[in-house]
Formats: structure tokens, sequence, C-alpha cells
């Protein structure tokens, strides 16, 4: 019986090599560092190289036209224990920062909680509520603030007006920095708008389930609105925190370029710029700077710690 011999196996086709398939991961790798290479030389030269020579400097004594002699830990020693106006400088920041973050939030939280209903939805609302935060950073609004809170002014005539006598507030050491922080919350645009964003995210069907419950709006508030709009909270939180610590160009303007009347609006980094640009105590200026990164670092870390004890994310259970 004749048998057919088994035909051999057809061997698989090779793969065609497309175009650039043989060229290697490093080559791809050495594209993007070419790329990349205008940011690299930026971030060094803008912001790494002027940080590491801005270290040094706080060692030294340098008035920016001598050679900078070292000193150590000198200029940290006398800013804590010998300069009167950089204590002064820290308390009116940190009144500032403890004031003026937590009413911003809430400003910004109930303006956001009014456009997220049917009668505020209307664009022109959250444009106009919006516009302070593009112009309540420029020199122009400050001067416009100051003009406002001045003796005579429009905020003193309608107080007046109501039968609350108040002293012009750019003058008077107890009202100055409440001027600078009025202008803060103000400024309500950008966290307002995150908050819509957040707000429009929550569900309808759980504010539908609370109600069928019997769930006031004060509980809908507190046991839904809060825990699902907890991650913007703390987003929002952070930002406006290290921008607080930051605010130069309102208490430069409202307190006359020198801090206000007995330094009451003398924020950290007014006095920060007057030590450096004015007396030329560089050396002092850049201790300053370093002591002021650290604070916001803190500050940012003990946020983010305490994040795990009211953030709420819904993908958690």
């Amino acid at each position: 019986m004749n048998k057919t011999p088994p035909y051999p196996a057809t061997a698989a086709p090779a793969p065609r090599k497309t175009r650039g398939a043989g060229r290697r991961r490093g080559d791809h790798q050495r594209e993007a560092y070419v790329f990349l290479t205008p940011w690299i030389l930026g971030a060094i030269g803008l912001t790494v190289g002027p940080m590491v020579v801005s270290l040094y400097l706080s060692f030294t004594e340098y008035d920016l036209f001598t050679e900078p002699r070292w000193v150590g830990f000198d200029n940290f020693v006398h800013m804590f224990t010998e300069d009167d106006r950089y204590l002064q400088s820290v308390k009116v920041t940190l009144l500032y920062v403890l004031v003026a973050v937590p009413l911003k939030m809430i400003v910004s939280l109930l303006i956001a909680m009014a456009l997220n209903t049917r009668a505020g939805s209307n664009g022109f609302y959250r444009a106009a509520f919006y516009a302070p935060s593009l112009l309540g950073a420029s020199v122009a609004a400050a001067l416009v603030w100051r003009a406002m809170f001045t003796e005579g002014g429009t905020v003193n005539e309608l107080l007046d007006g109501i039968g609350w006598e108040t002293p012009s507030w750019i003058d008077d050491p107890s009202y100055t920095i409440w001027s600078v922080i009025l202008l803060a919350v103000w400024q309500f645009g950008a966290p307002m708008v995150i908050f819509l964003a957040g707000l429009k995210q929550i569900p309808r069907e759980l504010y539908e389930a609370a109600e069928v419950d019997g769930a006031n709006p004060v509980r809908k508030f507190w046991h839904i609105t809060l825990p699902m709009l907890s991650p913007v909270i703390f987003f929002n939180l952070v930002l406006e925190a290290i921008h607080a610590f930051q605010v130069f160009t309102p208490a430069f303007v409202i307190g006359g370029g020198r801090g206000g009347p007995a330094d009451s609006a003398l924020v950290y980094t007014l006095y920060l710029y007057q030590a450096g640009f004015e007396d030329f105590e560089m050396g002092y200026a850049s201790a300053m700077a370093w002591v002021l990164l650290v604070v916001i670092g803190i500050v940012t870390a003990v946020i983010f710690r305490s994040a795990r004890l009211w953030v709420f994310y819904g993908d958690k259970a």
C-alpha cells in the first residue's frame, strides 16, 4: 500500500519590516530629550540655578555691590531674635492667611452654589463673578481699592450712612490689614469656578434620595455636598494657602509701599522686598525667602497629611 509522504510543514512567513521598526528605543529617548532641551535649559537657568545661588547668599552678607561675605547662620539668628519688623511681618502674614483664606473659600463656595441653581445658570453671571479674579491682583485695582477705603471714600460714606462711623481704613493701623483681606476675598472668582465644576459632578440622585428621607437643606449640604465636594475643597485650600503666603501687590499699594501705618500691613513678601531692593541686604532677603519656602512646604505637607481625615473620594469604600 502506497503511502503518500507527508508534506513538509510550511514555515510561517517572516513579518514584514515596517519603516523605522528597527530603530532602537534609545533613539526615541534621544529625540525626546532634544525636544525637552529648551525646557531643561530654562529650568536650570531660570529656576534651579537662581535657587542654588539664593541658598548660598542666604549664608552671606551681600549688598549687590561688593563680594558676598560668608556669615553662616547669622542672618537666620538675626531675623528671629533681633529684627522686630521681621516678627511683625510674620504676625501680619499669619493673620492675613488665617482670615483671608477661610473667608475667600466660604464666599466662593456660596457664590458657586448660587450659580449652580437654575436661576444662576446664565453664563453672564458666571463671567461677572469671575471678573474680579482677573482684576484683583493688578496695581490699578489696588489703587481703586485704596481710594475706596480712604477717608471720605465710598466705603466710609456707606458705613457712615448706616450709622457706623469708621476712621480712614488706610490710615488707621487697626483697619489697614482688613482692607487688604477684603480685597483678597473679593478675588473669589478662580476658586468659585472650581467649586462650580465640582458641584456639577455631584449626582442629583443623592439629593433626591435625601429628600425622600425628609432631609432639610442644611442636612443635605452637610451630609452630601461637603463630603462629595471635599476633594475640590482640598485642592482650593492648597492653592489659596500658597497664594496667601505670597501676597505682595495689594499690601504694597494699599500700605503706601511701606506696609501701612505702624507696619500694620507689612506682609512677609513686602518686607523681603524692602530688605533686598531698598536696603540692599540681599543676603538677608535670601534667608527670608528660604524661610518662607520652608514654611509653605510645611503648611502644604500638613494639609496633605490631614486630608486623609476629611477628604472623601467616591471610588473608596
